[in-house]
């Protein structure tokens, strides 16, 4: 017997004992290495084949043959059987009864200055305003002029704006909503406008470049401050549920006259100061007063016939006073664990 004959049949003997007991995929990549490499067993007979006669070389040839086929079709095997014992793991880690109900979707919540917009319109459609919305991007007649605010009024500085390259503005309030009621609606009027506002503002604890406001307006005929201070009064006793200690100073706004400044004491820290009051004590709530007899007139409204009150207030600052937020960034930031406890 030619040596090479055992050489092949221990090399083959031994390879699918190994393939056989093989424990992880690697095992078979040592096995075809050592065996079916280029400087494996079978290689290595392979080089002897120059010294043999034609007829042995060509019987070793078909042996040599025989045995790769052997063991690569064992080595294909063994791989089949891994990569099924794989599939058939992750497929009973992945298994779902697809006949069991859907899980139910995720239950929302409404964003806190929505809950405050939302409960001030119900109070004042109960007393017989109507609820209006305008643009966000408004014309520089309507956001300023119509609302005695000319573009050399020292007024505009306070208001510092986006301006747009087509002339237009972001809206700096939503008193422009108050001009097209006017306008579209005419006297007598009970109107409130909500609605998102812009201004370039530097952001802090208690500012933003972006946050809600209301404006209300009544146009009647003998409107007075007495009005003013009830529809007022009603309003932060409906929104704060309880008695709020509030004051009520002069201010000077161009579409009011006589205009007034009502602030409320911080319900943050209860007068002491804080980031949110700017350690005063008191925040800037509501400004209001009388309808200025231009903005009247410039909306074709006769002030020797109809007058009437306007307020505005910031539904970010008020909502912030309601659930006690101290920090106004809170509020636009989009994170899931502060909004999930509304």
């Amino acid at each position: 017997m030619n040596p090479n004959d055992e050489v092949i049949a221990g090399a083959r003997d031994r390879a699918l004992e190994r393939i056989a007991a093989a424990a992880v995929e690697a095992d078979l990549e040592a096995v075809r290495v050592e065996v079916l490499g280029r400087k494996g067993l079978l290689a290595g007979v392979s080089k002897d084949f120059g010294k043999m006669a034609p007829e042995e070389r060509a019987r070793m040839g078909k042996l040599l043959n025989a045995v790769k086929q052997e063991v690569e079709t064992a080595l294909e095997s063994r791989k089949a059987a891994f990569a099924s014992a794989a599939l058939a793991a992750r497929l009973d880690s992945e298994w779902l009864d697809l006949t069991l109900p859907a899980p139910p979707p995720r239950r929302g919540s409404l964003h806190p200055v929505t809950l405050i917009q939302t409960e001030i319109e119900d109070l004042f459609i109960s007393m017989g305003f109507t609820v209006l919305d305008g643009p966000e991007v408004e014309t520089e007649e309507h956001n300023f002029d119509a609302l005695n605010i000319p573009g050399d009024h020292p007024a505009r500085d306070a208001q510092d704006t986006f301006w747009l390259t087509d002339g237009n503005l972001l809206r700096t309030h939503t008193s422009p909503v108050q001009v097209r009621g006017m306008r579209k609606l005419g006297p007598p009027l009970r109107m409130i406008a909500p609605g998102r506002v812009f201004r370039n503002e530097e952001v802090d604890a208690s500012h933003e470049h972006t946050f809600y406001q209301l404006e209300g307006m009544m146009v009647d005929r003998d409107v007075s401050v007495a009005h003013l201070i009830f529809f007022m009064k009603t309003l932060l006793t409906s929104i704060f549920r309880r008695e709020v200690t509030v004051r009520l100073r002069p201010g000077y706004f161009p579409f009011v006259e006589p205009g007034f400044e009502l602030d409320i004491q911080c319900l943050i820290c209860g007068g002491p100061g804080c980031p949110v009051c700017k350690q005063s004590g008191w925040v800037e709530l509501l400004p209001c007063g009388l309808v200025n007899p231009n903005v009247l007139r410039m909306s074709g409204i006769d002030p020797e016939q109809w007058n009437g009150f306007a307020f505005g207030l910031g539904l970010t600052r008020l909502a912030m006073m309601r659930y006690a937020i101290d920090d106004i960034r809170l509020l636009l930031g989009g994170d899931l664990r502060f909004l999930n406890q509304f």
